[in-house]
């Protein structure tokens, strides 16, 4: 099954959010937990989950992601700033558990001139903290494109913060194809190679998303610019290559490009007709 998705305004509630991904040919939705730039999450809307859960079994719908806001910085080197991530996180995966068995994404976040092995610990520090035994939400680091003092800039980075995890068994990765290949990696060239990669690095069964986005800037900026898919440096015949490689067909893909609803529609009518199914 081809399950693709687009980025969903929250503020109506998951029953909303679906009917919107239906409306527009999609089966599964990324949203954030909260306003992107931090606050208070909206209170959660029991018969309206239920509802939702109705309507995606009816609908077939794949694992459906929370992003994390923005603000969101584990390794900042502002103590209040490492705290106000620690407990966003906390409380946002305490939420996920009304919409259980889906996944929750994040920025593994900037170290701000600290190193990025003083990075790597305070990200592993605060997971260590949140994450419970119990829970059902696979927590996902996002590849990052390497602008700044971004932790994730690469497989190695993604792989210590990994290895540094004590539930690690709640972790997974979620690739974004403008991130990789603003970070240098060549997947319109040698996708195989990058898959080669990942798999030896991270290991493939640890990749459980990807976002799906050409790029504004060419291979290797570092820019991490999303564009419309086809109209970016990337392109649709690597997009194609990308959506129907056999090793990563089956996951769940999320648009992130700069696009209303109309716009999301129509990339997600031209993603199907370059599916081979």
């Amino acid at each position: 099954m081809f399950t693709i998705g687009c980025h969903l305004s929250a503020s109506k509630g998951f029953e909303a959010m679906g009917k919107e991904a239906i409306k527009i040919k999609a089966n599964t939705f990324q949203f954030f937990t909260r306003n992107p730039r931090g606050g208070k999450a909206k209170a959660i809307d029991e018969e309206d989950v239920k509802k939702f859960l109705k309507l995606a079994e009816e609908n077939n719908f794949g694992r459906i992601l929370a992003h994390a806001p923005y603000t969101l910085n584990g390794c900042s080197a502002d103590e209040s700033i490492r705290k106000f991530a620690t407990e966003t996180m906390a409380d946002d995966l305490m939420r996920m558990e009304y919409v259980p068995g889906n996944y929750y994404n994040f920025h593994p976040g900037s170290h701000v001139k600290q190193g990025v092995d003083v990075g790597i610990e305070f990200i592993t520090e605060m997971l260590n903290k949140i994450l419970k035994k119990e829970q059902t939400t696979t927590v996902l680091l996002e590849t990052m494109a390497g602008k700044g003092s971004e932790v994730g800039r690469n497989f190695e980075e993604i792989k210590r913060i990994i290895d540094g995890v004590e539930l690690n068994e709640h972790l997974g990765v979620c690739l974004d194809t403008c991130h990789v290949y603003d970070a240098g990696y060549d997947i319109v060239n040698d996708l195989d190679g990058v898959l080669d990669e990942f798999d030896r690095i991270i290991g493939l069964d640890r990749l459980k998303a990807i976002h799906l986005n050409d790029s504004k800037n060419p291979f290797e900026s570092h820019k991490d610019r999303h564009e419309k898919i086809g109209e970016g440096s990337i392109g649709n015949e690597a997009i194609s290559r990308i959506i129907n490689n056999p090793r990563i067909k089956d996951l769940p893909f999320f648009l992130e490009t700069p696009n209303d609803l109309e716009g999301y529609a129509k990339e997600i009518k031209l993603l199907k007709s370059l599916r081979a199914e």
